[in-house]
């Protein structure tokens, strides 16, 4: 599912209406728990959350002039995403994921590196969405992607 937005709310408003109030909801949450340094933006046609060059001048080693990415929410043909950068490079922070995700969701991880699927939209587990957005702030984010992530 493809939406052309200006903005997390002009994404929002484009969406099916069985869409919308789970991904304000997200959306909600996501902001809610951020640690400071993280900026919310438009990032690859989904809601991104980024360390701006500001705080990152490198920005991301794949086009430097993109901010250093971190997570992103979208809305697919089939299910609602959250990606989050954290998973994919962190391994104890995968394996507290996949160990809390059964005490907040009666239904099994659809996930992939660093794609948590939600096919059921009104059972996202959004505590627990918050819980993993604050674990990580803005300079543990970029020495774990300096580390792990970027090419040298």
């Amino acid at each position: 599912m493809k939406i052309t937005a200006s903005s997390p709310l002009d994404y929002i408003s484009k969406l099916p209406e069985e869409r919308k109030e789970p991904m304000m909801t997200l959306r909600s949450i996501i902001l809610d728990n951020l640690p400071d340094g993280f900026e919310e933006t438009m990032s690859y046609g989904m809601i991104g959350y980024v360390i701006p060059h500001s705080i990152y001048p490198d920005g991301y080693h794949c086009d430097p002039k993109t901010p250093l990415p971190f997570m992103s929410i979208a809305s697919q043909k089939n299910f609602i995403a959250v990606y989050h950068m954290g998973l994919y490079a962190d391994k104890d922070m995968l394996e507290w994921f996949q160990k809390e995700y059964p005490t907040h969701s009666k239904y099994k991880l659809d996930m992939g590196k660093s794609c948590i699927r939600f096919k059921k939209v009104d059972h996202i587990p959004y505590t627990l969405i918050g819980e993993l957005v604050s674990k990580m702030n803005a300079q543990q984010w970029i020495k774990l992607y300096e580390r792990n992530v970027k090419k040298k």
